[in-house]
């Protein structure tokens, strides 16, 4: 199995492009709020785009192949993409407010983040890889690609930030 067609490799990779934008906001949010600003636009979409293909899409597959879903490891990381989206939008209400004073929020996002990334890349992305093959992988990616900005380039029923 290739790493470029795996989920471990693609899921892995946005997890870290998405950790590199956050980062970029907390380093510039006292200094370049505008920057910072931007950085957490792109890092919010980029996110909630990440929950959505996990979702709408990921997670599906795994329940299908598997069988397993109500109490499985979805549903765990379901719950999770849940507490995850109201630390977000916590650090985003301070965002819309230009009070760059987000720093306790972030650490709750830090840590639910963590925790979760490392699930996802230790356990369930490899189970993924290993219950798929390389053309449901294929599909699963030209799937992402097709989700409509809309889903994901939201916040409260509408755009912002």
């Amino acid at each position: 199995m290739s790493d470029e067609n795996t989920v471990s490799a693609f899921f892995q990779q946005d997890h870290d492009r998405l950790d590199a934008l956050f980062q970029s906001f907390q380093t510039l949010k006292r200094h370049d709020f505008s920057k910072a600003r931007e950085a957490f636009k792109e890092f919010k979409f980029g996110l909630q785009r990440h929950i959505v293909w996990e979702e709408d899409l990921l997670f599906p597959l795994w329940e299908e192949k598997t069988g397993m879903s109500e109490g499985g490891p979805t549903f765990v990381m379901r719950k999770e993409h849940r507490q995850i989206g109201r630390q977000l939008e916590a650090i985003h209400d301070k965002v819309a407010e230009q009070d760059p004073e987000s720093d306790q929020e972030e650490r709750a996002l830090l840590t639910l983040l963590g925790s979760h990334n490392m699930k996802e890349e230790r356990v369930l992305y490899p189970a993924i890889d290993q219950v798929t093959s390389a053309d449901e992988r294929d599909r699963l990616f030209r799937d992402m690609k097709n989700i409509p900005e809309e889903r994901y380039k939201v916040c409260c029923g509408h755009e912002r930030a």
